[in-house]
């Protein structure tokens, strides 16, 4: 399936976490938290103001970039076996470099 984001906003496969503690405690599948960091895949040409003009997505967002997220800023979605995110611009917090 392929996937092109509208407006401004963004796909991004999540990033998982760490799956053991700092003490070494194993943590299954229903005691993770959901990431809030992932990879962008695809974005949208931004959103269009009232005044019909185009407002491009940030710079700094490119396909690649790594970004964190709000935690409950997201829609999943399913790409075959991939979990995928799909996340409006306000709702990414920074680019990590």
């Amino acid at each position: 399936m392929a996937i092109k984001p509208l407006q401004d906003n963004l796909l991004v496969e999540p990033i998982e976490g760490d799956q053991i503690t700092a003490g070494g405690i194993v943590l299954p599948d229903t005691a993770k938290e959901k990431p809030q960091k992932g990879k962008v895949i695809a974005f949208g040409p931004g959103k269009v103001s009232e005044d019909g003009k185009r407002i491009p997505v940030d710079p700094a967002l490119k396909v690649g970039a790594t970004v964190l997220f709000k935690k409950y800023s997201t829609t999943e979605i399913k790409d075959g076996t991939k979990d995928l995110y799909i996340i409006d611009e306000s709702g990414i917090l920074a680019v990590v470099e």
